[in-house]
């Protein structure tokens, strides 16, 4: 029986899960939990990877001692990176990119490259955070650490890096950088010329289910472990949980729910034109060359930083009772546009829902109930705008919406989503970025044969929770007040 090991790094915390396959079914054991939290040095958002690579250590001693694995996994989220000297060494902390250093780059870029252009080039969302506008940050603030960096590394390649002392760029999170060309899914000459960024300092660019090396020597001896090879898995964590969405014909609609949103399709083609642009939808790389065509949408970010607001101010409610809260309130009486730009950052959520609303010229919601609810309904509707989108954008329609990942657990989101989308929702996994981590290491060697033989596997190990739409009418009038405040 084989087992396999993935680290799945999210917002606040990473984890380290034995994978098995047998009897057609995938099975997870959760053997090392570690927290996952930026730090903040004289006005920089770091990532503490020294610190994580620590904990991967932990991880892969727990694992031995729990029965052992065949490979190794990692994965995370797009667009941050790690920049090493021509002797291999990490030249800084990598910045985490809820750090301001891309604000206002956006248009900014435009101007070397027309927006139309670039969208062309490569098919990717435009957001501030993205890798190009980080280096485009490097190269007008710090241009020094260019000059120093010999290769850039995405961070799943740079701890897998750390562990083999071999270089790549897995393809899935290299397209989220927006520096890959869409058409012949290599890096873009002519944006990397077009903003003095050397071709050089990116690594091959590698296909998922790669084996990237081997652990080290050093490894090895250090943690007592034997040689095992260490898989380039789908390492962008949205891609690794579309693999796992159970539904084995492929034709789905899926939310990836998180401390982002994830709205989106799988398609074997990327979608570059006039509509995919005027909604700003994403072309992301996938397994086996697909393309998920997606849109970000900030997602239980908003009630994860409200959560720890309300606990600076020494109110410590559970998830659970501020779903609670939010219910005995009266519905649609404000709302938000979660994707404003004022909610991407650390800080008092609640205040700014009140703001916003103020601003709007809508109730301002006064307690944590009234706050919850604007910010869940909200959620809901952000979520209909972009199905809409996405099926103008695919011209197709879908009747069912796959919900996968941790959002899976809030019930009253899911239902909302029913509810505000009209669709029937079927929840699970939870743990759909592990399942796709997991999987994509058992058929890198045959062990699971392709992508469908892999769903089906998710579909068989995963009792689905399905949402059916509720008050659907009530929705539907409340709908046309959200999309007003959404173009706000």
């Amino acid at each position: 029986m084989k087992k396999v090991l993935a680290f799945d790094f999210g917002a606040s915390s990473g984890r380290a899960i034995i994978g098995t396959f047998e009897n057609g079914k995938i099975s997870l054991q959760e053997v090392h939990r570690f927290s996952n939290d930026p730090v903040k040095v004289n006005g920089t958002l770091y990532w503490d990877v020294l610190r994580l690579l620590h904990e991967i250590k932990q991880g892969i001693v727990k694992a031995k001692i729990a029965g052992g694995f065949d490979s190794i996994g990692i994965d995370t989220w797009g667009v941050d990176f790690g920049l090493l000297d021509k002797d291999g060494r990490l030249i800084e902390n990598p910045v985490h990119y809820r750090d301001p250093r891309t604000a206002g780059l956006v248009e900014e870029a435009f101007k070397t490259i027309p927006k139309e252009k670039l969208y062309k080039i490569t098919g990717i969302q435009f957001m501030e955070l993205n890798t190009l506008f980080q280096l485009i940050s490097l190269r007008r603030q710090r241009p020094e650490l260019l000059e120093r960096a010999d290769k850039m590394l995405f961070m799943p390649d740079l701890l897998a890096y750390f562990l083999t002392g071999k270089m790549c760029a897995e393809y899935s999170i290299a397209s989220t950088s927006q520096l890959i060309d869409i058409e012949n899914r290599t890096w873009s000459k002519e944006l990397l010329e077009a903003f003095d960024i050397p071709e050089s300092l990116f690594a091959p660019i590698v296909q998922p289910g790669t084996v990237l090396g081997e652990l080290t020597d050093e490894i090895c001896e250090e943690l007592g472990v034997e040689k095992v090879p260490v898989i380039s898995v789908c390492g962008h964590d949205t891609q690794s949980a579309i693999t796992a969405v159970p539904c084995p014909d492929g034709d789905f609609a899926f939310l990836s729910s998180g401390t982002w949103s994830l709205f989106g399709t799988e398609l074997k083609t990327p979608i570059v034109d006039e509509t995919s642009l005027k909604i700003n939808i994403t072309n992301e790389g996938g397994i086996d060359g697909t393309i998920g065509l997606l849109k970000n949408i900030i997602g239980l970010w908003l009630i994860q930083e409200s959560r720890r607001q309300w606990q600076r101010e020494g109110q410590d409610y559970s998830y659970a009772e501020l779903e609670k809260l939010a219910l005995k309130e009266e519905p649609f009486k404000c709302f938000i546009d979660p994707d404003a730009p004022e909610f991407t950052p650390q800080g008092n959520i609640p205040r700014r829902v009140q703001e916003f609303c103020k601003k709007t010229g809508q109730y301002v919601p006064q307690s944590v109930g009234e706050i919850m609810r604007c910010i869940y309904e909200s959620l809901a509707m952000k979520y209909r705008l972009t199905f809409e989108k996405l099926c103008d954008c695919t011209n197709k329609d879908y009747p069912v919406i796959h919900v996968i990942g941790g959002g899976t657990k809030d019930g009253l989101l899911c239902q909302m989503t029913a509810n505000s989308c009209d669709r029937t929702v079927k929840a699970g996994p939870i743990e759909a970025t592990v399942m796709g981590n997991v999987a994509v290491q058992f058929m890198s060697d045959g062990t699971i044969k392709d992508v469908s033989h892999a769903r089906q596997a998710v579909a068989d190990s995963e009792s689905l929770k399905v949402y059916n739409p509720e008050n659907a009418e009530d929705w539907k009038q409340a709908y046309p007040r959200f999309v007003e405040i959404a173009k706000y």
